[in-house]
């Protein structure tokens, strides 16, 4: 599992008191699955949030943001957050917010 303990300490200290959550190797990291829909992933130094893909845009913006392109193929919502990005607890708490915010209207894509 090529995540950083110390920031996947951070994400699950900050899921604690969330019900449902469930931690999944995915993309070469760790992902936070709450309520059956992927939430937050650590891999490497960054985080991966999920994002609502209807107003992300305005996140893309801030430094250290990068949109999420998998197999070739960009991931409307998902995003990666540098360290730089997320230093201190405010701005971490920021980006786990989002993410957490999208969560409750997201629909999950798990396979029936």
């Amino acid at each position: 599992m090529a995540a950083n303990h110390e920031l996947l300490n951070r994400v699950r200290e900050a899921l604690a008191d969330i019900p449902g959550i469930e931690e999944k190797a995915m993309f070469g990291g760790v992902c936070f699955l709450v309520d059956d829909k992927m939430c937050v992933c650590v891999r490497r130094e960054d985080i991966m949030c999920r994002l609502n893909p209807n107003s992300y845009h305005n996140e893309l913006e801030k430094p250290g943001v990068q949109q999420m392109i998998h197999n070739g193929r960009v991931m409307k919502g998902y995003v990666f957050i540098a360290p730089e990005t997320m230093q201190n607890k405010a701005d971490f708490n920021y980006w786990i917010s989002l993410a957490l915010e999208y969560n409750k209207i997201a629909k999950s894509s798990k396979k029936k």
